[in-house]
């Protein structure tokens, strides 16, 4: 779908939003042209002051909007950062091949690291063998980081998505074990970012926190960005379990007294097999799913994301814990 030559000519800014930044656009900047200005400043801003900075990239909607913004921050020059992904194993066959294919078309390194292989050296231990394993990247995530020495890991959360990354800033501090503390995040002023961290700590940077899913799903289309096909309507093997559809797979099988039925369906945000649920859709165009989108009043994770429903404040924890 997607081809980089065909990338349109873009407005570079090299000063921050939030100054003078809108008198400096032209007149017919958009909405996604000030979001896009905005998260190239921060991607160029931690490529000149981070010494060893990772893209973490998934494979999912987000990641991949993240991916092709850095293409376009160092166009013509190459993406300044390796891309990390964590494996949980339990990933869709075709979000794995995608990640793979879209290294490649980037020019990007990417480095794998294993859930399996944490849990083979005993710092991560599961209670049950289909125990989902998405909470257990955050070991995974923090070895990596010692294991490669990266300072800054970008990633493509957004405030939207979920309250506890509502809270946390574009340039979020951790600790020397990964840990967010919400109360000690600092000031990002007029867009000023402090990229200064502890001996044994580094940054979690989020170029994307102030999008919108449907401005996410507005800039794929206007980049014709390709996703994994999961996206789009599909036809699928589901049981229902309360308000949430929950896929029919070698992880998550079906049930005693489960009923199978097979509807259209498509997934909102790709993840865990064990813990991401599809929503009933016709929507197999991106301009279906961007007219679907502007009328859903749920966000992405709350209507799919089976770990968020276990408490709370679960992601919250979880990142206070070094999930990403």
């Amino acid at each position: 779908m997607s081809t980089l030559a065909a990338t349109r000519d873009i407005i570079l800014p090299l000063e921050p939003l939030g100054l003078n930044m809108s008198s400096r656009l032209p007149m017919h900047a958009a909405h996604l042209d000030l979001l896009e200005a905005e998260a190239l400043f921060i991607l160029r801003e931690v490529a000149a002051e981070c010494r060893h900075p990772v893209l973490l990239f998934s494979g999912g909607k987000d990641s991949a909007v993240l991916l092709h913004l850095a293409y376009k921050a160092f166009h013509p020059e190459r993406i300044g950062f390796a891309l990390l992904h964590i494996d949980t194993g339990h990933n869709y066959e075709e979000v794995i091949a995608y990640r793979d294919r879209m290294a490649e078309r980037y020019g990007c390194r990417l480095y794998v690291r294993h859930v399996e292989d944490s849990i083979r050296n005993g710092s991560v231990r599961l209670r049950d063998p289909l125990e989902s394993r998405n909470p257990h990247q955050s070991v995974t995530l923090m070895e990596s980081i010692a294991e490669f020495g990266f300072d800054a890991c970008l990633g493509g959360a957004r405030r939207d998505e979920e309250k506890s990354r509502a809270k946390e800033r574009v340039f979020s501090v951790r600790d020397e074990f990964g840990q967010w503390e919400p109360k000690n995040q600092r000031p990002e002023l007029w867009s000023l970012y402090n990229t200064r961290v502890e001996p044994g700590g580094h940054l979690r940077v989020f170029p994307i926190s102030n999008w919108t899913e449907l401005d996410v799903w507005q800039y794929i289309q206007r980049e014709d960005i390709e996703l994994p096909e999961l996206y789009f309507a599909h036809p699928r093997q589901v049981v229902r379990r309360g308000e949430v559809l929950v896929p029919v797979t070698r992880l998550t099988p079906a049930k005693a007294g489960d009923v199978v039925e097979t509807i259209s369906c498509r997934f909102r945000t790709v993840g865990d097999i064990s813990c991401t649920a599809p929503v009933p859709s016709m929507a197999g165009t991106l301009s279906e799913i961007i007219e679907e989108t502007a009328q859903c009043l749920l966000s992405e994770r709350g209507a799919t994301r089976l770990d968020d429903r276990a408490a709370e404040a679960a992601m919250e924890q979880r990142k206070k814990e070094g999930y990403f």
